[in-house]
Formats: structure tokens, sequence, C-alpha cells
């Protein structure tokens, strides 16, 4: 593994150290840490990256590993900088044939997600896309219950992502992880709505399967002089005719990382909550609410919940083992690439190329919308389905 991005000050640069390496199917050894080359040398002895290989500028060490014998040389690149920077790196480790884990949203717009799916599209890479809840046991249990029918016909996803951290302007302040978050030059088009309503949209896209078709948004700053959205909800309609609605907001009191998804069936319904993540709540009417624990040997685990369990139940997993989930479906791809087998592209457990277009045109129609009075705009990104 190669880690770019994730020097001092960095928090999601040594999440996916962690997470990669936590199975023992990945050992970083390479980084370019920093675009500050000072930086990035004196961050490299905190993931204990020699200093040979601690890289001053991401192009320097993709030039310096593709030189190196194939037995040696890194197999995978994980991007972890602020948005701007995703495409360029991306695209350059594609085109070198390194596989690439990349933070979300995939790129700074709709223009470069449009690019490097071609990228990807003409290359052999595994490509795979952070979007990290997906990884949680029962996120995957809830997806086999729901494509298999137990939920009956979707007629209804509310996803809610609700933070406080950014009730005040922290930006202001110089503190890291805010200025790059509220700075349209990194951050791109949206706020809030790019940051974590990613996330919630993704969720129910994975959950369900169902694919949308219309959205109409209202975005709104609320802290005084900050140039991008810190709040926000999103109506979507789905082909299906159901209905969906995505909230955003980083300005709730108190509130800390609440990612919250509730699907509604002709049969039942269920309820996950990031931050009790090991429980699923199955409802339907007339009958006692189910609750569904993290159970790796219980009957009525899906063999993909089962399978993203590490320890027995009354154990909590979380953030680090559902981030790990992510990395170990994208390393089965890279294995299977690197014996010579052919692997899927598109129908992926892992968020892949083409769901980070879908991503970014969520992310671009919701700003369109905001701006136009809450129109409804289109939500088909046709070369993203093809």
């Amino acid at each position: 593994m190669a880690l770019v991005g994730g020097g001092q000050g960095s928090f999601i640069g040594r999440v996916h150290s962690i997470a990669a390496c936590l199975d023992n199917r990945a050992v970083l050894t390479a980084g370019a840490l920093s675009s500050n080359p000072e930086r990035a040398k004196s961050s490299a002895p905190d993931y204990g990256i020699e200093d040979a290989r601690a890289y001053t500028s991401y192009q320097e060490l993709l030039e310096s590993e593709a030189k190196l014998p194939e037995d040696e040389r890194i197999d995978f690149l994980s991007i972890a900088t602020p948005n701007h920077v995703h495409f360029e790196v991306a695209d350059a480790a594609v085109k070198a044939g390194f596989n690439v884990v990349c933070d979300k949203p995939m790129t700074y717009d709709l223009a470069q997600a449009e690019k490097l799916m071609q990228t990807v599209r003409d290359s052999d890479v595994v490509f795979a896309l952070s979007h990290n809840y997906t990884g949680y046991p029962l996120v995957r249990q809830a997806r086999e219950m729901i494509l298999g029918g137990d939920l009956g016909e979707i007629n209804a996803i509310r996803a809610q992502y609700i933070q406080g951290w950014l009730r005040t302007s922290l930006e202001a302040e110089e503190q890291k992880q805010a200025s790059w978050r509220t700075d349209p030059s990194k951050s791109g088009a949206a706020g809030a709505f790019g940051d974590i309503a990613t996330h919630a949209y993704n969720l129910g896209r994975f959950m369900t399967g169902l694919l949308p078709d219309q959205v109409s948004c209202h975005l709104k700053t609320f802290v005084e002089g900050r140039r991008l959205d810190d709040y926000g909800t999103a109506v979507v309609r789905y082909d299906n005719g159901g209905l969906g609605t995505v909230t955003a907001s980083q300005i709730s009191h108190g509130r800390e990382n609440d990612l919250e998804i509730e699907i509604d069936g002709t049969k039942g319904s269920l309820k996950w909550r990031q931050e009790n993540p090991n429980e699923l709540i199955y409802r339907q009417n007339g009958k006692a609410h189910q609750i569904y624990t993290r159970d790796p040997n219980a009957p009525f685990m899906t063999p993909l919940g089962a399978a993203a369990c590490r320890i027995p139940a009354g154990h909590p997993e979380a953030f680090f083992e559902a981030f790990a989930n992510l990395y170990g479906s994208a390393f089965d791809d890279m294995a299977k690439r690197a014996s010579g087998e052919s692997f899927e592209r598109r129908d992926t457990v892992y968020t892949n190329v083409f769901d980070g277009v879908e991503g970014m045109y969520f992310i671009q129609q919701c700003v369109a919308s905001s701006q136009d009075n809450a129109a409804w705009l289109p939500l088909k990104h046709d070369a993203a389905r093809r």
C-alpha cells in the first residue's frame, strides 16, 4: 500500500492506513503524505514508512515505484487528500497501472469524475471509493434482506447525516479540517452536501438498489461568512415510483456523527443508525418489532452480513472494521487481477468508479436545483449506468 495525503493533522489518512492493514492483507510501505515536502518527510515515521519510500509528491511516488521490480513495488494506492486533488492523483495512478482506493467524493466536479470513469474503463485496475458505511455488517445484512424481498416493494427512503462540529466558523480559526471543507476551491461546489450527504444518498442506493430519476434540493448556509452550504435537504424520485429524502447538517448542536436511514416497503420497514451500528430494527404492522443484532453465527444473518463480522456477538464492531470490510472486498478483486482472473467491474460490493460518478452527479444536480429554487432536475446519469 501507498498513501497519498494523510500527513500530520489529517484524520482520514490514519483511518485508511489502519483499515487497510487490519486483516493483515496489506502493508503500508510508501507514501506521499503531504503537498508540503518537509511535512511529507516528517510525517513518514508516524506511519512506519522508511525514508527511502517517503516521497515528496505523488508524481515522485508513482515514477519511483514503477521502476521497482514487480514483487517490490506497491500494488495499490490510497488517496486521502482534499477533494480537489483526487482526480489528478487517481488518474495518474490508474494510467500507471496501480489499483486505487480513493476517498469520497470521488473528484472535485462531475467533469473530472466522467474523465476518471473513462480512464478506469480503459484499464484493468481495481478502483474503489471509500463509502465506508456500506461495510457495516448490518448494512450488508439489510441490503440482502431488501434485495431478497423481505420488505416488498420499496416506497420510501429517509436518510440523514447530522453533525454539529461546524456550528461556529472554525475555518476562520484556520482549523485544518474545516478550512478545506468550506473552501470552494478545494471542496467543490457543495459543503455539507458534498462531504456527508453523499454518504446518506449512497447508503440508500447500496441498501435498496433503487435507481434515481429526479431530485429537488434546498441548500442553506447558516454560519455567517461561510462560502458553502452547511445544511440542506433533497427529495429524490426513484424509477419505481418511490420517494427518498436526504438531509445533511453540520450545524446541529450536540450532534456528532449521526448517520441514520429508514426504508419503508410494502411488507415491512428497516431502520439503521451508524452511532448504534450493531442493531438493525425491522418492523411490520401488527407484529412485535424485531431487533437484529450483529451475530456471525446466528441463523438470521445473511451470508453477506455474516461475512462482514470478525468477532462473536456482543463484542461491538464499528467504524474501523466497516472501513476494513470495504478494503477487503477490493482486495479480493485485486488478488484476482494479480492472478490474471477476470473480476466484476460494475456490480461490486465496494463502491466503484461508476457509483462515484453517480455521487458527483447527485452533488451537481442538488447544487443546481437549489440555485433554481428547488427545481426538479434529472438524476439519471446514462454513462454511469451503461
